[in-house]
C-alpha cells in the first residue's frame, strides 16, 4: 500500500496547551505514523504518514484547531516524499 505523506506547520496558541499529544492521541486514531515537535518560532510541526485520507483527516482537524485550549491561526501544508518513515507517531 503506498503511504501519502504530509508535513504541516501549525502557528497560533499551539505551545503548552497540550496540543503535540493531542495530535498524537488523533493521529493514533488514525492509524498514522509521525511525529509533532515544537519548532523554535512558537509552531508546532507535524508529519503525517499513513493512507490519504486518514493523513487528510489529521489536516482538518489540525485546521480546526486541535485540543480545546489551542488557539490555532494557519496550518501550512506539503507533500513530503521522505523515504524513512517513522514506525509509530511521536512528540518531540
Amino acid at each position: 500500500m503506498e503511504k501519502t505523506i504530509r508535513r504541516a506547520w501549525v502557528h497560533g496558541v499551539v505551545q503548552g496547551v497540550g496540543f503535540r499529544y493531542s495530535t498524537q492521541r488523533r493521529a493514533m486514531e488514525l492509524n498514522l505514523t509521525g511525529y509533532a515537535r515544537n519548532q523554535s518560532d512558537g509552531s508546532v510541526e507535524v508529519l503525517a504518514c499513513g493512507t490519504d485520507e486518514d493523513v487528510d483527516a489529521l489536516i482538518l482537524w489540525l485546521k480546526a484547531g486541535g485540543p480545546r485550549q489551542a488557539k490555532v491561526d494557519k496550518v501550512l501544508v506539503e507533500p513530503d516524499s521522505m523515504t524513512d518513515i517513522p514506525p509509530s507517531f511521536t512528540t518531540g
